[in-house]
């Protein structure tokens, strides 16, 4: 037995003396014991309430055998897909099968099913007739209204029909399940738990205790895609903690009830989960296997916010975490660092110290606490808002005091920078200290494309925001005499991009010696504004057309002119040049056949 984690056997149960358990918690990932995975999160903070939970992690879902080794919970189980949506985890955006997940044990793939949430819903009902079942995690949150499924090309159910689940938990859910725990706890019926803010449920009735709005039901959005659009749209202008609604989407002869967002964690809030007593490693059952992967990236990383007004609208975040910005205090971070300091295996240097957008610490805007985010703009695109709080003097004080912390050597910003509001601070003074102190040699931000109809298809500011930047850099470089470069993510395939538009991307990157080596296909995961435009052929802000490129063959042309310099991509380069009429380029792109250049073939 390891009590330093929750138990996640009968055994273990045993040995701590329980001969009885309150929740269950079921999990797509393998069990690492640290705040970034959702899972061993609520956990602790069910422990921390005084309930009895154990974690069941990637169990076989071939049949309810392995839950019933459990026992029966006396409540609930909870139930998720793990970090990811268990279709990401398993398939590239090419739908190939990936050959490894970083989020089990010795990077084996195939340890959780497809629609991970779906089937450990029905294996839990299987198993335990009658128990409370809430489904909850990114996935579930994704899927929780009628949605766009890439890998089956068609409009799905809301996931809670589906997985046959009570409740579905969306968003950052330590608040929904705390009082759903508690309701249970006094024993209060599963179907009587209706009004908790940040869950879904189904109803053959539209008793909606808030202020709700209905979006186009099911069969509107799965047999029109303009309705799909106008569902999309209201379903995110709704998703505010402050201002939002209800929304009720029909769905045959149910409603599908979706309450408003909980408030996100404050800050106070957010500290105290911080102190919950995390191990920060995989558990011991694992050693054999070489442990889980995924725990190296983020052992000796601080998260130190949440939520992002950065809306990208590719991103799963403004419909997950949320647009509004919270974070820890200085002196929850600055304790978390001085634990590292006493591990064993920390060796002085802070991975990261970051979050969905590490240089968020701040509320968007004073107004938006009161009257919430703003229907009809962005706050960072096309341009930023004139009430936009750009200071970054909060976290450079923050980065400045874990600097000074004894044993500490260095401390990286690795998660993403977001250029363009770096590019607001007034002072600069946060610029230059991030060149000075807290960069790794490279300097990893998403311009992801030059053409700015394509961006604002995107969601991302123009290019020539990037370029100021990226000047910027250089002279801070220079000034400081340090070596250090910016390694740019880019996209393609994204909705608005058309074969000439990558041409045009890949001429500005040969332009400027870009040799890019972080390209990523445009991937429709559910529930992004940047899906609906892929699936309906519309931009849902105004429902104007857009093209979008669909084909294999175009999506492969795209991406090989993103690496243009590869010669293991030549002949797709050429056929996409020529297929544009831009013959032109072929001399300046592409070395003669049989020169070797750049990286070999893998």
């Amino acid at each position: 037995m390891n009590c330093a984690f929750l138990p996640v056997s009968r055994e273990d149960m045993l040995d701590r003396g329980w001969y009885y358990y309150d929740f269950l918690l079921v999990t797509g990932d393998a069990y690492v014991d640290h705040p970034s995975f959702g899972t061993p999160l609520i956990g602790r903070m069910l422990e921390s309430l005084g309930y009895r939970t154990a974690v069941l992690a990637q169990p076989d879902w071939r049949s309810p055998d392995a839950f019933i080794k459990m026992g029966r919970p006396r409540y609930a189980a909870f139930i998720s897909a793990g970090n990811l949506d268990s279709m990401v985890a398993h398939y590239t955006a090419a739908k190939r099968r990936r050959s490894e997940d970083f989020y089990s044990p010795g990077k084996k793939s195939g340890l959780r099913p497809d629609r991970a949430t779906i089937v450990y819903a029905n294996r839990v009902k299987e198993a335990f007739n009658g128990l409370p079942v809430i489904v909850g995690g990114l996935e579930a949150s994704l899927r929780r209204f009628a949605h766009y499924d890439y890998w089956e090309d068609k409009v799905k159910h809301s996931l809670i029909m589906d997985a046959g689940a009570d409740i579905l938990v969306y968003g950052m859910g330590e608040k929904a399940t705390a009082e759903i725990a508690g309701m249970l706890s006094r024993g209060i019926p599963v179907s009587d738990i209706k009004d908790v803010r940040g869950t879904a449920r189904l109803s053959h009735d539209a008793d909606c205790g808030y202020l709700f709005v209905e979006c186009p039901s099911f069969e509107s959005v799965r047999d029109s895609k303009r309705e799909y659009a106008k569902s999309c749209i209201i379903q995110y202008e709704e998703h505010d903690a402050a201002v939002g609604k209800a929304v009720i989407q029909k769905h045959g002869d149910r409603f599908l009830i979706v309450n408003p967002p909980q408030a996100p964690l404050g800050r106070s809030e957010l500290d105290k989960i911080a102190l919950l007593p995390f191990t920060r490693d995989n558990h011991p059952m694992y050693e054999k296997e070489g442990g889980v992967p995924a725990i190296e990236e983020v052992r000796f990383s601080v998260i130190h916010n949440r939520g992002c007004f950065g809306a990208c609208n590719f991103c799963s975040l403004a419909f997950h975490q949320g647009r509004a910005v919270t974070s820890r205090s200085h002196e929850s971070v600055i304790r978390e660092v001085e634990a590292f300091t006493r591990h064993p295996l920390f060796k002085g240097y802070v991975h990261d110290v970051g979050g969905p957008t590490a240089n968020f610490r701040n509320p968007s805007c004073a107004k938006q606490l009161k009257s919430g985010l703003c229907k009809d703009k962005r706050c960072l695109t096309p341009r930023p808002c004139a009430n936009l709080n750009s200071d970054h003097s909060d976290y450079l004080a923050l980065l400045r005091k874990l600097r000074a912390i004894p044993g500490i050597k260095k401390v990286f910003v690795r998660s993403g920078i977001r250029f363009d509001f770096l590019m607001q601070d007034k002072t600069g003074e946060f610029f230059a200290e991030l060149v000075k102190h807290h960069i790794s040699g490279q300097l990893k931000v998403a311009p992801e494309h030059c053409i700015n109809e394509v961006l604002d298809c995107m969601g991302k500011p123009s290019i020539a925001v990037y370029e100021r930047f990226l000047d910027k850099y250089r002279r801070l470089n220079e000034k400081y005499r340090i070596k250090q470069y910016v390694v740019p993510y880019l996209m393609s395939s994204h909705p608005g991009c058309t074969l000439s538009d990558a041409v045009k991307l890949a001429e500005y990157l040969h332009k400027n010696n870009i040799k890019a080596e972080q390209v990523q296909d445009f991937y429709p995961t559910p529930g992004t504004l940047s899906t609906c435009m892929y699936y309906t052929g519309l931009d849902p802000r105004d429902m104007s057309e857009i093209y979008v490129p669909r084909g294999y063959r175009e999506k492969r042309l795209q991406r090989a002119l993103l690496q243009w310099n590869r010669p293991e991509k030549r002949a797709l380069v050429l056929e996409a040049l020529r297929k544009t009429g831009r013959e032109d380029l072929i001399g300046r792109f592409l070395r003669p056949s049989g020169r070797r250049t750049g990286r070999k073939n893998r």
